[in-house]
C-alpha cells in the first residue's frame, strides 16, 4: 500500500512528520515499540507448505492412470503422475475434484453429515491448480511479508489462520454443491488486518486519506473479481471480516508520547496516561465481542445443518452476479 509504506518505512531511521508540525525520531520510537523490520520467515514457509501440499496432491492424483480420457487427454505427461488433469475437466492446471476431495477439501455435506470438520482448516492448504496457487502464493508474498516485518510472525500467523477459518465457514453456510479449497480467505483477512490497521492507527500517518483510498480500490477490485462464477466469494468475505476484526485486536498502537515517557526521569510529569486513546480500546473490545458471537454463531448454524440463503435471500449476489454471458448455478 503505497501511502503506508511511505509512512512506516520511508521514515525508518528518520523524522516522522505529524500533521500538527511535530517531530519525533522515528529510530527511537520503532526501537521501543518493537517495531523494527521483523525478518519475514513465516510467509516464506507458508508458501513452501502451500508448495509442498500441491506437489503431494498432483502426485495422489496421478493422472496418467486415473483418468479415464473420456474428457481429453491429461497435461504435460512428460511430468508422469504430476501430470495435470485435461483442461475441460480442470482448466487451471491442477488435480481432479475427486483428489481434492480426498485430500481436504471443503464440503458441506461431508462437514455437516459425516462429522468431518476437520475440513473446514484442511482445505485452506489446497489449490485447485497451479494457476491458482501461483496467484495466491503472489498475493501472500506481497501483502504478508510487509505485514510481518512491521508486526512480527505470531500476530500474522494468527491473523492467517483464523481468517481462513473464517472463510472456510461462511463458504460452508452459503454453498453447499461445490467443494472449495484456497488460501483466499487467510489472504484476504491480511487486507481486511490492514485496512483496520489503518483506521485504528489513524492519528499516527500523514497520507492517510491515500493510504485508504489505495486500500480500498484492491479491496474492491478482489472483492469484483470474486462475482465472477466459479469463484467463491463467500470465503473471501468472511476471511476479510475475521481479519478485519483481529486488526483492531492485534495491530494497535501506542499513541504518541506514550514510549518517549517511558524514559523521563522518576517523577517526571507525564503528558500521556494511557498508552492507547480511548477509541482502540472500543475497538478493541467491540471486535473481541463480535469475533467470539461471530464464531459462534456461524459453528453452530453449520453443525446444526443450517443454510445461510434461507436467511439472506440476496446474499447468493455476493459470490455470483448472473450475466447473459453465464449462469450461477452451482456445479
Amino acid at each position: 500500500m503505497p501511502g503506508e509504506a511511505e509512512d512506516l518505512e520511508n521514515n525508518r531511521g528518520g523524522v516522522k512528520h505529524r500533521e500538527n508540525g511535530e517531530s519525533y525520531s522515528s529510530s527511537k520510537y520503532v526501537a521501543d515499540d518493537a517495531e523494527t523490520q521483523w525478518t519475514s520467515w513465516l510467509v516464506p514457509m507458508l508458501v513452501v507448505i502451500n508448495l509442498f501440499v500441491f506437489l503431494v496432491a498432483m502426485f495422489m492424483n496421478d493422472c496418467p492412470n486415473h483418468s479415464s480420457g473420456i474428457k481429453g487427454k491429461c497435461v504435460a505427461r512428460v511430468l508422469g503422475r504430476f501430470s495435470f488433469q485435461p483442461l475441460k475437466e480442470n482448466p487451471l492446471l491442477g488435480p481432479s475434484s475427486s483428489t481434492l476431495e480426498k485430500l481436504g477439501a471443503l464440503e458441506w455435506s461431508k462437514v455437516v453429515h459425516k462429522h468431518q470438520g476437520w475440513r473446514i482448516v484442511t482445505c485452506i492448504w489446497l489449490h485447485a491448480g497451479v494457476v491458482h496457487l501461483i496467484v495466491n502464493m503472489l498475493s501472500l508474498v506481497f501483502i504478508g511479508i510487509r505485514i510481518e516485518q512491521q508486526f512480527g510472525l505470531v500476530r500474522v500467523g494468527i491473523i492467517y489462520l483464523l481468517s481462513g477459518f473464517g472463510g472456510s465457514i461462511m463458504s460452508s453456510l452459503f454453498i453447499r454443491k461445490n467443494i472449495s479449497v484456497g488460501a483466499s480467505g487467510a489472504l484476504f483477512g491480511l487486507l481486511g488486518s490492514m485496512l483496520s490497521e489503518l483506521i485504528t492507527n489513524w492519528t499516527i500517518y500523514t497520507n492517510k486519506v491515500a493510504a485508504l483510498a489505495t486500500l480500498l480500490v484492491i479491496i474492491l477490485i478482489n472483492l469484483g473479481i470474486g462475482i465472477l462464477p466459479r469463484v467463491d466469494n463467500f470465503a473471501h468475505i468472511g476471511g476479510f471480516m475475521t481479519g478485519f476484526l483481529i486488526g483492531f485486536v492485534l495491530m494497535p498502537r501506542p499513541q504518541y508520547g506514550w514510549l518517549e515517557q517511558l524514559n523521563f526521569p522518576a517523577g517526571a510529569n507525564a503528558n500521556v496516561k494511557s498508552k492507547f486513546k480511548a477509541y482502540q480500546y472500543v475497538l478493541w473490545l467491540l471486535s473481541v465481542t463480535l469475533l467470539i458471537v461471530g464464531f459462534t454463531v456461524a459453528l453452530v448454524m453449520l453443525f446444526r445443518g443450517e443454510n445461510g440463503n434461507e436467511h439472506c435471500h440476496w446474499c447468493h449476489y455476493l459470490s455470483c452476479v448472473p450475466t447473459s454471458r453465464w449462469q450461477c448455478e452451482e456445479n
